[in-house]
C-alpha cells in the first residue's frame, strides 16, 4: 500500500479554525457518492435485464468515466480560474505572488460545495512561479468535523519535508505528459486517516507549465460509486491508473492501493481508446478518463 500524504493532509499541515468558511456534512457526503453507485448500478443492471448491454465491459467503461468527469470538471474550472488570474497578472507587467492566488479561494469553496466526491481541491504552483515563495498551494478541503477550511503547509525547505512536492505522481505525471492523472491511492495518516485519490491535470500560460490544478476525491467514496458497477462484469476487475496502481476493484489478488505490475498502462491511456490484450489480461481505458479497466482474458 502507498504510504503517502497526498493532497488530502500531508504531515506539517495546518489547519486555522478560526479561517473555516462553512460545513458540509460529511454523511450528506458520502450519502451523495453512494447515490451516484446506486443509480450508476441500477442503470447498468437495467441494461443486462432488458439484452441491451452487449458489451458490459464498455457499459461499465462509460459509467465510470461519468463518475470521475464530476470531479475532473472541478478541476478543469480550478485550471481555468488559475491561468485567467496568472494571465491578467502577467500582463500587469509584474510576477505573480502568493498572495494573488487568493483570488481562487470563492471558486474552490464554491466547488466543494457543488462536487460531492470532491473533499479538497486547489492549484499547486510550480517552482519558481511565484516571486515571493519557492512553492505554493492553495488549497482548500473539508475537515473532520465537515468544516471547510484552507490546508496550510510550511513549505521552508529548511525543516519541511514537503518542500519539494514535484516527486510525487499528482505533479509529475501532468508535468510529463501534459494530460490529466489520477494518482492514488493514497494514506493520510495525520489529518484524516482516509486513503484518497487524487485526480489532477496541467495548468499552462503562454505554454508554460505553470502547476497544477487537482482535486481530492476519498476512496471509500469513490469505491461507492463504481464498485456497483464492477460488480455487475461476470469476472473480477479492477481500475488501474498510468503506474499501475489500483484504484478500485473486486478482485480480491489485487486490492485497492496494490500494484499491478506487467502491462504497460501508460502507453495503453496514451493510445487509442480500443481494447488491448497483454498478459493474459484485457485492458480498456475508459475513454478519455486516465484509469483502465483491467479484466482477465476469457
Amino acid at each position: 500500500m502507498v504510504r503517502s500524504t497526498g493532497l488530502a493532509g500531508p504531515a506539517g499541515a495546518v489547519t486555522d479554525p478560526d479561517r473555516a468558511v462553512g460545513t458540509v456534512d460529511r454523511d450528506r457526503v458520502g450519502d451523495a457518492a453512494r447515490e451516484v453507485g446506486r443509480r450508476v448500478g441500477e442503470s447498468a443492471r437495467e441494461n443486462v435485464d432488458r439484452g441491451r448491454a452487449e458489451d458490459p465491459v464498455g457499459d461499465v467503461v462509460r459509467r465510470v468515466r461519468g463518475a470521475l468527469e464530476e470531479v475532473f470538471a472541478a478541476v478543469a474550472g480550478t485550471a481555468a480560474d488559475t491561468a485567467e488570474l496568472l494571465t491578467g497578472v502577467s500582463g500587469s507587467g509584474r510576477g505573480p505572488v502568493a498572495a494573488d492566488l487568493a483570488a481562487l479561494r470563492p471558486g474552490l469553496r464554491a466547488r466543494l460545495g457543488a462536487h460531492p466526491l470532491v473533499s479538497g481541491v486547489g492549484f499547486v504552483a510550480a517552482p519558481g512561479l511565484l516571486t515571493d515563495v519557492p512553492g505554493r498551494l492553495e488549497w482548500w478541503q473539508r475537515g473532520p468535523g465537515g468544516a471547510v477550511r484552507p490546508l496550510l503547509l510550511d513549505l521552508d525547505p529548511r525543516h519541511s519535508a514537503y518542500s519539494d512536492y514535484t516527486h510525487w505522481d499528482w505533479y509529475t505525471l501532468p508535468r510529463e505528459t501534459g494530460r490529466r492523472a489520477v494518482a492514488g491511492p493514497y494514506v493520510d495518516y495525520l489529518c484524516s486517516d482516509e486513503y484518497s485519490l487524487t485526480l489532477s491535470a496541467p495548468v499552462d500560460v503562454g505554454g508554460r507549465f505553470a502547476g497544477v490544478a487537482a482535486a481530492d476525491v476519498y476512496l471509500r467514496h469513490f469505491e461507492a460509486a463504481v464498485l456497483p458497477v464492477l460488480q455487475r462484469l461476470p469476472a473480477p476487475a479492477r481500475l488501474v491508473n498510468a503506474r499501475g496502481r489500483v484504484a478500485a476493484s473486486t478482485d480480491p489478488d489485487h486490492l485497492a492501493g496494490s500494484l499491478t505490475r506487467g502491462p504497460d498502462f501508460a502507453a495503453v491511456l496514451a493510445g487509442p481508446p480500443a481494447e488491448h490484450r497483454a498478459d493474459g489480461l484485457r485492458l480498456r481505458p475508459c475513454g478519455g478518463t486516465p484509469l483502465v479497466l483491467v479484466t482477465t482474458d476469457g
